[in-house]
């Protein structure tokens, strides 16, 4: 049996997954409403604008997203019959599969990136102070990719 968190423990829990999940419905609701766009949306439109040829195979989409791979192929297929990705075979590779930014899927992370700004500011940002964003940063980034790499969804 794992021990039980100490009350500030419990506290810093709570204050973050309280926080954490209203700050992500908040983010879905704006772009949602503005753009059509879902927050799973945005994330490939913008994962697939800054890779090399806005083209990435599958499986590298997938553990960027923390996406399971039959999660992934049902989001590029919905996000494929509205044009905004399509879906190859790989150049190098005849097997593999690649996920393709279109022009229409540029255009609409390029028309939503600013309300999404705006919103990331209004809801997170510009609450921080300089050291509270370091402190943030330095968190997850020690613990992003460790639990990118135990995660049961890739």
């Amino acid at each position: 049996m794992p021990e039980p968190l100490t009350d500030a423990q419990q506290v810093c829990w709570r204050a973050y997954i309280e926080s954490s999940w209203a700050l992500h419905t908040r983010l879905e609701e704006e772009l949602r409403a503005a753009t059509g766009l879902s927050m799973a949306d945005y994330h490939v439109l913008v994962a697939l604008s800054e890779a090399p040829d806005h083209r990435l195979r599958m499986g590298q989409l997938a553990g960027r997203l923390v996406f399971s791979p039959s999660r992934l192929t049902y989001q590029i297929a919905s996000m494929a019959k509205r044009g905004l990705v399509r879906k190859q075979s790989c150049p190098q590779d005849g097997r593999g599969q690649e996920a393709v930014l279109t022009d229409a899927g540029l255009a609409a992370l390029t028309a939503a990136a600013p309300l999404h700004l705006a919103t990331v500011r209004d809801t997170f940002i510009d609450d921080l102070d300089d050291a509270e964003i370091a402190a943030l940063t330095g968190v997850f980034g020690r613990l992003g990719p460790r639990l990118r790499a135990t995660s049961h969804s890739a």
